[in-house]
């Protein structure tokens, strides 16, 4: 049984946390030297060199290794290409609060040129990111970027564009098979497939909490129909700070979260880390395992043993839909590259991280990152990359894609204080996991929260 093999293995493997964009162990709780223990120690955006060429910064999160490895590749290819220009890697390592991070670097103005930017609409309203030209934007499909009020873009996507498509279950599919089990294809079959697998005397489901970002990965699908049925007044969040929905409407999905985590979910599963899923499955200390890297995990598996047999689906609705968030290319969940304005006020910097987008968005490093396991961004030439098939799996993800069950909502929030109560609720969902809190304690203080956040607007 596999309940005895994870036992006999679990010393050798640290038990971690969640997912690829973790955020934090508490909503302070991270000293500063902790918060950004490469960004305070770099140098500054102003006036570096590197054997003549201007050095610029860029600061990301880690997280799934198929990212950082496209991170370091097309760095690389742009720093071997240009005559004028290099890109410094500045990686946030796995269990870092990237918005902590992100908060201190610029109380310190120590600001790179190049960000993966988190919390988007809070940053532009303070005048911290600088415009980005159309020679970049002309690369990119039109629909994946969009002006602001001022018609300057100043967010670009590091990726495909596809949702939140990636938040899905990796599952080991020899053992589906050898044991005569399918996909769910609603939210019922899916509680039918954990019970068949704990009745095996396995372990259904590895998830990580050990970084508090990843802790989104079971709950956003959980709690998708209800923010769905809000897209198109405006998103959930929007409704509630309008006096029209409450955090009392999450109730079910709250209960369903805590019903999963009590039942079926692997041992240690509170300091679990992201990427350390990829393990546990891997070792076949549980059956499937919760991601938010798409393409990406399975790519990752694949590394780490070439004979797994991985799939992936989408934990689907009681009606049978597929209810998947649409990205935001404007506004404070937005996500992507921006460059700094103190990279801007250098000038020398600014033209430097212009240029590497420039290459990010060309069709070798587009190639680099298919080739890396990572699905490019939606560029104009994308009739020219040359795509990667060759990931185990990758077949059920673009499947998803063409599910007619597939529905997507949009759920934008309008208000910069968001980004605090965000990482404020991951953690109150954790406690109420773990048992510290009940669910009607959890809403009430998460309710609470939201209303003290948005009265500071």
């Amino acid at each position: 049984m596999r309940n005895a093999r994870a036992r006999s293995s679990a010393a050798a493997v640290p038990a971690r946390g969640l997912s690829r964009r973790s955020l934090m162990q508490s909503a302070g709780g991270l000293s500063l030297a902790a918060a950004v223990p490469f960004a305070l120690t770099a140098c500054g955006t102003a006036g570096g060199t590197t054997g003549g060429k201007t050095a610029i910064r860029f600061l990301y999160a880690t997280g799934d290794e198929t990212w950082n490895a496209v991170a370091k590749g097309v760095a690389d290819a742009f720093n071997a290409k240009s005559a004028t220009a290099t890109v410094e890697l500045e990686p946030l390592p796995a269990g870092t609060d990237y918005p902590t991070a992100m908060k201190t670097m610029d109380a310190t103005g120590n600001w790179p040129a190049l960000v993966d930017m988190r919390d988007t609409l809070t940053y532009l309203e303070a005048g911290k990111l600088a415009p980005i030209p159309e020679s970049v934007t002309s690369l990119l499909n039109d629909e994946v970027y969009a002006p602001v009020e001022d018609g300057e873009v100043y967010i670009v996507p590091t990726t495909a564009l596809n949702g939140e498509l990636g938040f899905n279950m990796v599952y080991d599919k020899d053992y589906f098979e050898e044991h005569g089990l399918a996909v769910p294809a609603t939210y019922t079959e899916f509680v039918a497939l954990l019970d068949a697998i704990k009745a095996n005397g396995d372990a259904p489901l590895a998830t990580a909490a050990g970084e508090i970002w990843p802790s989104d990965q079971l709950w956003k699908p959980l709690a998708a129909p209800v923010f769905a049925q809000y897209s198109e007044a405006g998103g959930f969040w929007n409704a509630v700070r309008a006096g029209d929905a409450s955090l009392g409407d999450l109730r079910e999905p709250l209960q369903r979260l805590k019903d999963l985590t009590d039942a079926y979910v692997l041992e240690g599963w509170q300091s679990t880390q992201d990427a350390q899923t990829t393990t546990l499955l891997v070792n076949r200390q549980a059956v499937m395992a919760t991601s938010s890297a798409g393409i990406g995990r399975l790519n990752d598996v694949n590394k780490v043993d070439p004979d797994f047999n991985a799939g992936i689906f989408y934990v689907p609705a009681d009606d049978g839909k597929l209810n998947v968030l649409k990205n935001a290319v404007n506004g404070d969940t937005a996500s992507g590259f921006a460059i700094s304005a103190q990279a801007q006020e250098d000038g020398k910097q600014y033209d430097a991280a212009v240029e590497f987008l420039e290459f990010y968005f060309s069709v070798e490093a587009c190639d680099l990152m298919e080739a890396a396991g990572m699905i490019a961004p939606n560029v104009k030439a994308a009739d020219e990359v040359e795509r990667n098939s060759s990931i185990p799996g990758a077949d059920d993800y673009f499947a998803l894609l063409a599910n007619p069950n597939l529905t997507w909502f949009a759920n934008e929030t309008t208000w910069s204080g968001f980004s605090t109560f965000h990482t404020f609720f991951r953690q109150a969902r954790i406690e109420m996991q773990d048992g510290q809190t009940t669910i009607d304690e959890c809403i009430a203080k998460s309710q609470e929260e939201f209303d003290n956040q948005a009265e500071q607007e």
